[in-house]
């Protein structure tokens, strides 16, 4: 649509987006989501302004107190005002260079004061000086500060390879020292039972012996006292002799036997039972 003096051109506005109308250069108003009619050459459309929330990923390079080079990677989350649509547009050129010096104010600032440990514990804490910080400065030129978070902080590769060591070094020593850990308390408890083993083996040695005792003993007594004229000397003589030949005859019914018997006469039978004989007669006088 035309005339002599000009024409009316029809712009259209997106749902995001607030235009900024000029008349000969001056501000003239504003104009929503739809369809804007502007009488050119008088009137114009000088700009659109997002009224979406955008987000800043600002890199930066700094110091840590203990002399550590790191990279912090700061992304901040803006949005215009809805009330401040004029000062977003006209007081400030460019909102993105303005985040990015006062992040990097902030984060040069607040980082050296801190160990690198530290500055990885206290990242909500730069963050939140980084919104504190900006907040308030960017409002006056029409933007609101929703969030600023650190999302990124990494030392260099050396130092990073160093920190590995020493953890991968700690945990082999935690690990040693629950390996050794075990190994003890293996050997003790393998001590413990072997030690209660040998007790419960030895009780059950002496019972087997006194219990031997006191058979050879009642079986002395009861053979005296039935048969005239012998005497306990006899008896046990007849007893080792019958005990003797009994293990004779357990030894060779065992194929796989491989006990050898040293000296095999009559004289060490002899021996063997005078040792028995004055073993037990010399216990059943001390009972």
């Amino acid at each position: 649509m035309g005339s002599a003096n000009g024409c009316l051109c029809c712009n259209c506005v997106q749902t995001s987006e607030i235009a900024v109308k000029e008349r000969f250069g001056r501000f003239s108003g504003l104009a929503t989501a739809g369809l804007v009619c502007v009488a050119w050459p008088c009137e114009e459309v000088a700009g659109r302004v997002s009224t979406r929330v955008q987000q800043l990923d600002v890199p930066c390079e700094t110091k840590t107190k203990d002399n550590v080079f790191v990279s912090v990677v700061v992304s901040v989350q803006y949005q215009v005002i809805h009330d401040k649509v004029y000062d977003a547009h006209y007081r400030l050129t460019s909102p993105e260079s303005q985040i990015q010096s006062y992040v990097f104010d902030v984060v040069r600032s607040k980082i050296p004061r801190l160990d690198l440990d530290e500055s990885f514990e206290d990242k909500e804490q730069v963050a939140l000086d980084i919104k504190q910080s900006l907040g308030p400065v960017m409002e006056q030129y029409g933007y609101r500060i929703l969030q600023a978070l650190v999302t990124d902080l990494t030392p260099d590769i050396k130092v990073r390879d160093a920190m590995n060591a020493i953890n991968e070094a700690k945990r082999l020593k935690e690990a040693a020292q629950e390996r050794a850990e075990a190994d003890k308390i293996l050997q003790v408890k393998s001590a413990e039972a072997d030690a209660e083993a040998k007790y419960l083996s030895g009780v059950g040695v002496a019972r087997q012996r006194r219990a031997i005792v006191e058979g050879l003993r009642d079986s002395i007594l009861e053979f005296s006292g039935q048969v005239e004229g012998t005497t306990p000397k006899d008896v046990m003589d007849l007893l080792l002799l019958t005990q003797y030949f009994d293990m004779l005859k357990d030894v060779g019914a065992h194929q796989n036997s491989s006990t050898v018997f040293l000296p095999h006469g009559p004289g060490a039978v002899s021996d063997i039972k005078s040792q028995l004989r004055d073993g037990l007669l010399s216990g059943v006088t001390k009972r």
